[in-house]
């Protein structure tokens, strides 16, 4: 099959960089990220939802593939982006350290941080106990299996297209 494209045609595109306030926006807006971790010759990338209070994403999970890696070791890549189309987009890449959070009332804020910022936006929130959603606030935090966690970043870069 062969194209022809009018020459008179013109697309404007621009790219560009994030600056420092718009990547700590894009930060701050959005619930889901990804993290990126490497171990042992592997790795591994897996979306999380978090809060994020600078320079720290605050994060959760059970025992896994990701809390392995990142315990072996702690030097991870977070990404967020907000896409409105293919070709309008803003995207954050940052670097920082993990780091587990075992004291217990540390955990407990995090937790209350995190289920106030995703409740809303799920449909019903008892059904989703892996996200460390309880009936009770008291009852936050009580699991055992559950690890709160938190990325030092280091390094933020952001870009956008439009």
């Amino acid at each position: 099959m062969i194209v022809e494209l009018d020459i008179n045609l013109k697309i404007k595109i621009m790219l560009g960089e994030l600056n420092e306030k718009q990547i700590e926006d894009l930060l701050s807006a959005q619930v889901t990220g990804r993290i990126g971790c490497h171990a042992d010759g592997v790795t591994y990338i897996v979306p999380v939802n978090y809060i994020y209070r600078d320079p720290y994403i605050f994060s959760h999970a059970t025992k896994g593939q990701k809390i392995d890696m990142m315990r072996k070791n702690p030097r991870v890549c977070f990404q967020v982006d907000h896409i409105h189309s293919v070709f309008k987009w803003q995207s954050v890449i940052a670097s920082g350290l993990f780091e587990e959070i075992t004291n217990f009332d540390e955990k407990q804020q995090i937790m209350q941080g995190l289920i106030h910022r995703i409740m809303p936006l799920a449909n019903n929130p008892a059904d989703h106990p892996s996200h460390g959603i309880v009936e009770k606030e008291n009852q936050i935090g009580t699991e055992t299996d559950l690890i709160v966690y938190k990325i030092k970043l280091t390094k933020k870069t952001g870009r956008f297209e439009k």
